[in-house]
């Protein structure tokens, strides 16, 4: 066994800012502060839409989301207009860097990297992530592994619900969760062979969703002086000491990255973007539907509608072609000055108080070099992501107070972070931004392997 072969082992800290842990709480994180004091990192710009999904999977083929052909969790099925499937790990077509260095023998660790349910066959083994139905699911490759989890760790869960009040019973919910899963992690380090360990916490996405109106006094809605006003910072020391635990398993010829999908920020606003469609006499019902329905169970009126939305932390907008959708009445030839039409008056859209917003609103060839899969018409960041989307339907205003799936303090910031350290070099540099598309690319050139030139990342070289 050749005993100075490369290892690598990769931290994703879901949601993980440059805000919070380079500025804020870096001096809070001292192990993960000793990796950035003698390795590189730096803001890692997330891809198109920013989101976890399709984001963990974008970093871990080097593809974009337009060629992974996966645009949010959802898409529509065959250009229904109520029909969508949920994406899982079937979908993805393009190999990961997993399926690359198996091709060579080498093994990995997998752990709650979405969506890698309904679990499938790798060379090492594999824990599914938060989109796994429940415990009862088949969520370890190879099977038996599933036993082993139960017996030597415990109950196996995936997520928490975090869009809720009870912030007192959600904060145990997400300790217990992620402490859970680094339990995971480290039994996995000890017991199983592996060359590369990739596993992602969730948890602290669900913690910034769900506290981070209590952290920041530039949110709208900060609360001063709440009993929550601390947790952030307890949370990231909580999450920096697990890390230490883990990094004093490895040896000195393990390379450790730590990388997040996306950042977050505070929240600003909400808009439904359904009712700015039907405002700008773009999408019509044939009643009024109660405030909150989804708007595949609107009663619309589809001979006079030109488009409809999804929401999310971006807005997705789907035009009623002709020839297309089932009762499509935009002919063809005036696809194109449609779309241009709508971008335009969803830019124009204010917020709340008649101020402008800085909206972006893109075509998917314009972010997507290759186009698969089922992708919107249009693709819209309502002020740069600060106002989040809505989809439902029914509502007086097109603005709203609250999320319309639940209580949400943040939305997705466009950078997240990185982090590279090689125990056998001393840098310390701050490498400056790089793309999330470039960390597939660098985990196989630390690995020993050609890169292959049909990924769309670059290589970082330390």
């Amino acid at each position: 066994m050749d005993k100075d072969k490369k290892k690598l082992f990769i931290i994703g800290l879901d949601c993980a800012s440059p805000k919070t842990l380079f500025d804020d709480f870096r001096v809070e994180c001292p192990n993960i502060k000793r990796l950035m004091d003698s390795g590189i990192y730096g803001k890692l710009r997330s891809c198109d839409p920013p989101i976890t999904i399709p984001a963990w999977m974008v970093m871990s083929t080097g593809k974009s989301a337009g060629a992974l052909g996966l645009y949010g969790f959802r898409h529509r099925k065959n250009n229904s207009y109520n029909d969508f499937w949920i994406a899982n790990s079937y979908n993805i077509k393009e190999p990961k860097v997993w399926d690359i260095i198996a091709e060579k023998g080498l093994k990995s660790c997998i752990v709650g990297v979405p969506p890698t349910y309904p679990v499938q066959k790798i060379n090492g083994c594999l824990v599914s992530g938060f989109m796994t139905p429940d415990n009862n699911s088949e969520f370890t490759y190879p099977p038996e592994l599933k036993e082993e989890i139960s017996k030597n760790i415990g109950s196996y869960h995936f997520d928490v619900k975090f869009r809720v009040d009870k912030k007192e019973k959600l904060l145990k919910d997400i300790y217990s969760l992620t402490r859970l899963h680094f339990k995971t992690v480290k039994y996995l380090i000890q017991n199983k062979i592996w060359d590369y360990f990739k596993f992602i916490i969730i948890g602290l996405d669900r913690f910034h969703h769900a506290f981070w109106k209590y952290y920041d006094k530039e949110h709208p809605k900060y609360e001063k002086e709440s009993p929550f006003e601390d947790e952030m910072r307890k949370f990231y020391t909580y999450i920096d000491t697990e890390i230490g635990e883990t990094l004093d398993m490895l040896d000195e010829n393990t390379i450790v990255m730590i990388v997040s999908d996306h950042g977050a920020k505070a929240m600003k606003g909400l808009i439904c973007v359904n009712m700015a469609l039907e405002e700008l006499n773009l999408l019509k019902f044939k009643t009024k539907p109660k405030p909150g329905t989804r708007i595949e169970e609107a009663d619309i009126d589809w001979n006079n509608t030109y488009a409809w939305g999804w929401g999310g932390y971006n807005a997705r907008i789907f035009l009623n072609l002709e020839g297309r959708e089932l009762e499509g009445i935009i002919n063809i030839k005036d696809y194109e000055k449609m779309r241009d039409l709508i971008s335009e008056k969803l830019k124009e859209v204010t917020d709340d108080k008649g101020n402008p917003l800085t909206t972006k609103v893109f075509k998917p060839e314009e972010l997507y070099e290759v186009i698969r899969g089922d992708a919107p018409d249009l693709i819209v960041y309502f002020d740069d992501l600060n106002w989040r989307s809505a989809g439902t339907v029914g509502y007086k205003s097109k603005y709203l107070k609250e999320n319309d799936t639940g209580p949400d303090d943040a939305v997705h910031d466009w950078y997240g972070i990185y982090i590279i350290y090689d125990p056998k070099k001393k840098i310390g540099k701050n490498f400056g931004v790089r793309s999330i598309l470039d960390i597939a690319p660098t985990s196989l050139k630390l690995l020993g392997f050609d890169v292959n030139p049909d990924m769309e990342g670059k290589i970082i070289e330390i």
